[in-house]
């Protein structure tokens, strides 16, 4: 399966809309803040989809999925 490359645009285009990251791209959050929602419940709707799919890509050694879109920006 392909992944979503609008998804994956938004994960390097996205930024964090508040909290201690406000202004940080979804991309760019570091594990541990990406774990404390993981453990704590992650937002409902759009960003809380996009959270765990950052989580899931970091946590798994994916992140060069976002290499060529981030070049782009």
């Amino acid at each position: 399966m392909e992944p979503d490359s609008q998804l994956l645009l938004q994960l390097v285009e996205m930024k964090m809309p508040f909290g201690k990251y406000k202004g940080t791209v979804l991309c760019n959050l570091p594990v541990s803040y990406l774990e404390w929602f993981h453990q704590k419940g992650f937002p409902e709707g759009k960003l809380g989809m996009l959270l765990h799919t950052i989580y899931e890509i970091k946590l798994n050694g994916l992140e060069y999925l976002l290499t060529p879109l981030k070049k782009g920006r």
